[in-house]
């Protein structure tokens, strides 16, 4: 799956390189402060091998969605804690075109580093507009797409650039999809874990891999739908009641196949969905009517531990429960740990909310690799095209 070039493939020596980063981090609201800078972390190997040649690196990045200029989503900070993890100084352009940041980019010595601004403070940058694309790459003599978390966005600084510069993978993305690509080609028993809010946005994903999977164990809000389909009482909790006849036929393909499917016995349900919120753990056949299913209990969170042992890939999308809430994200933190312990075993996490329940039990090194994308991965392995792979040049 590999079949693009990367940056061991070009000489980068003394160029000027464009890279595009993913540094949409989470912010605190009331200080403008990252929450976390794991993203920023995982840019570093490109970074450091092209400032080790001599590169002179310009980056960009979106952050959040801003509807035009939006000063709570500027990157100063960003550049102050990259410069820290660097042990440089990050200069950061006031924007992404125009004069001075091409004075700026012109200004550069080897090994210097210049952050532009949120690339989606310009409209042009959604909007794929090849002339602001052009105008990003008149900047650089080479364009390095890293960003795997927004490769599946077709966007100027994503996808656009490479119709004016040669294109390559940075590492990061070279490691997404070398793991990601393991898991379609699994070595067995291969054990699926799925969970998050969604059984539509999981779909494709599972019709994929439902011929190579030997154990499928579902949680999270989804599980919610496929408890209804079986015909339980789901209380007040969440179900896309679109998908029910859905549920059915994976869970009947699912038999067929003669595949170990896995839904929770055993519920915490809350009067809402808030900390503090008064709370119990009950089986799934007395779930209460106005109650919300909010994490799975200790007897589906053991029974889903035995399931994984043994396995040699895994792949896991999306909590078991409320995981940013403390009370209810114990399933989530039972299954990322025995994740973790497997022994000798491929195992990657997805993106998003999984990404976050990994890095908070400081697991992230205990896994084969835990992608910065939770949609981008899910398309991948959906077997959709990732228009930011897809433009980058063939080896």
């Amino acid at each position: 799956m590999n079949t693009k070039k990367t940056i061991r493939d070009v000489d980068v020596t003394g160029k000027t390189v464009l890279v595009r980063v993913d540094f949409n981090v989470p912010i605190d609201k009331a200080t403008g402060q990252a929450l976390s800078d794991s993203r920023l972390r995982a840019s570093l190997p490109t970074i450091n091998y092209l400032k080790e040649r001599g590169a002179r690196i310009i980056l960009c990045s979106h952050l959040g969605r801003p509807k035009g200029r939006d000063p709570s989503l500027a990157l100063a900070h960003v550049a102050r804690r990259l410069s820290e993890l660097i042990g440089q100084e990050v200069k950061l352009a006031p924007c992404c075109t125009g004069p001075q940041v091409e004075a700026l980019a012109m200004g550069l010595a080897p090994g210097e580093i210049l952050l532009l601004e949120n690339t989606r403070f310009h409209p042009e940058e959604e909007a794929n507009d090849p002339n602001y694309a052009k105008a990003l790459a008149s900047l650089a003599q080479l364009f390095v797409n890293d960003a795997f978390a927004a490769a599946h966005r077709a966007h100027a600084s994503t996808a656009g650039v490479a119709a004016y510069l040669p294109a390559v993978a940075g590492l990061l993305m070279e490691k997404e999809v070398y793991f990601l690509s393991q898991v379609l080609e699994p070595q067995r028993p291969f054990t699926l874990v799925l969970g998050g809010a969604k059984v539509s946005t999981k779909i494709g994903v599972i019709r994929r891999l439902l011929p190579k999977v030997d154990r499928l164990l579902i949680g999270g809000a989804m599980a919610n739908t496929f408890l209804k389909a079986e015909g339980f009482s789901v209380g007040a909790s969440m179900v896309e009641d679109e998908s029910i006849d859905e549920a059915s036929h994976i869970m009947e393909e699912a038999r067929r196949r003669q595949i170990q499917l896995l839904l929770p016995a055993d519920v915490v349900v809350a009067e809402s969905i808030r900390p503090g919120a008064r709370s119990a753990t009950v089986s799934v056949r007395q779930i209460p009517q106005g109650w919300h299913i909010v994490d799975i209990g200790e007897i589906t969170s053991q029974a889903y531990i035995r399931a994984l042992a043994g396995s040699r890939t895994v792949f896991w999308n999306g909590p078991m429960g409320v995981a940013e809430i403390e009370a209810f994200a114990h399933g989530s933190r039972c299954i990322a740990q025995a994740i973790a312990h497997l022994p000798d075993a491929i195992t990657v996490a997805g993106g998003g909310e999984t990404e976050a329940v990994v890095e908070s039990l400081s697991l992230t090194q205990q896994f084969s690799h835990v992608s910065t994308g939770g949609g981008a991965a899910l398309e991948f392995l959906e077997g959709k095209e990732l228009p930011g792979w897809t433009v980058l040049m063939d080896t």
